[in-house]
């Protein structure tokens, strides 16, 4: 039986997620590749960052009319120059030139890789992670199980880290300020600590397999924790979505488990997941010592290997490459998906393969 082409059938679905980041704005390509439409371009227009306030220049309001009855159109340095507004005219420059660095590449896989790779320095925050947002849902369609959906949020949304009885729990760090702002305190403590502050105890949900089935239709609100304590699910679904986003993203096949150290005296290569992480990890490879309180922060470890041994370089093939993932002192969890596409010891890929 020949594959019909995909289409997101809703009836079928076991469930949409995210939907907040878009995705449904996207063309799916035959190869599974997402392309941005216009639609996903008057999205990001009608961001509130985007939209001009009440006291702007009429040059601005026609330049965001314009924008979102065209969301592609060239605009020429004399209609940015013509703002009023010295930010205004800064912001429509940053937007314009990050619409048309993605929109150069092929998809936005494609321009997700090649950003990180050409550097995103005075690229907004905001807008990488939308776009991570985006192309990480797209390497995640198909996948039916909450935990490594809520592992794979741990890609594009910041998590605080508390180590709460006998758990390690990951929540959204956004949710929990919402939370914290609104006096929404309850019983589950310490997740909140401020550096220095008293803790402040905030009622989050841990996802469970009782509650999992949940998980798509509340999983815009970032609202379940995740335990990622030895052994638990969660510590094996975040290996799961790694490995669900470098065979999207570069076509890997990887098998990723979880460990709880290195144990290995000559290890060849490591990937901090975060910038706390490649610290820790770089002061143990080059022998300097490491203080118990600052190791402690390691939260995740795991040994990756590949399915295909000459795609690796020839100093790694056979070796575990491990992994590492850290919280800051002050608890914050910030994955960087890029450096695990940056810092994979493979082999380029042949021109065409």
């Amino acid at each position: 039986m020949t594959h019909p082409h995909h289409h997101h059938h809703p009836a079928l679905a076991p469930g949409d997620f995210w939907v907040a980041c878009g995705h449904h704005l996207c063309d799916l390509g035959e190869d599974g590749r997402i392309h941005a439409t216009p639609d996903l371009w008057r999205a990001f227009c009608a961001r509130p960052e985007l939209v001009p306030p009440d006291e702007a220049c009429a040059a601005e309001r026609a330049l965001h009319a314009a924008l979102l009855a065209d969301p592609l159109r060239a605009v020429p340095a004399a209609e940015i120059a013509a703002l009023a507004d010295p930010d205004a005219r800064e912001n429509w420059q940053v937007f314009l030139s990050f619409r048309d660095r993605v929109a150069a590449a092929p998809n936005l896989e494609a321009a997700w890789l090649r950003l990180y790779e050409q550097g995103v320095a005075g690229i907004p925050p905001l807008f990488l992670q939308m776009l991570t947002h985006l192309v990480v849902r797209s390497a995640m369609e198909g996948e039916g199980d909450p935990f490594v959906l809520r592992a794979a949020e741990c890609l594009f949304r910041p998590q605080r880290a508390g180590i709460h009885q006998g758990s390690t729990l990951l929540a959204d760090e956004e949710v929990l300020e919402m939370k914290a702002a609104a006096g929404d305190l309850g019983p589950l403590g310490n997740l909140l600590v401020e550096a220095g502050a008293a803790p402040r105890e905030i009622e989050i949900d841990v996802l469970t397999e009782a509650n999992a089935p949940g998980y798509f239709a509340r999983s815009d609100a970032h609202d379940l924790a995740l335990d990622i304590v030895q052994d638990s699910a969660g510590q094996k679904a975040l290996g799961r979505a790694l490995e669900v986003f470098i065979r999207h993203m570069l076509g890997e096949a990887v098998t990723i488990r979880p460990v709880p150290v290195i144990e290995d005296a000559n290890w060849t290569w490591h990937v901090g997941l975060d910038t706390e992480a490649t610290a820790i990890a770089n002061d143990l490879w080059n022998g300097r010592e490491v203080a118990q309180a600052r190791l402690a922060r390691i939260l995740w470890l795991g040994v990756l290997d590949f399915a295909d041994a000459s795609r690796v370089l020839p100093q790694v093939a056979g070796r575990p490459v491990y992994l590492a993932l850290a919280m800051d002192g002050a608890q914050k969890l910030r994955m960087k998906p890029q450096n695990l596409m940056a810092g994979l010891p493979l082999l380029p890929r042949e021109a065409g393969a």
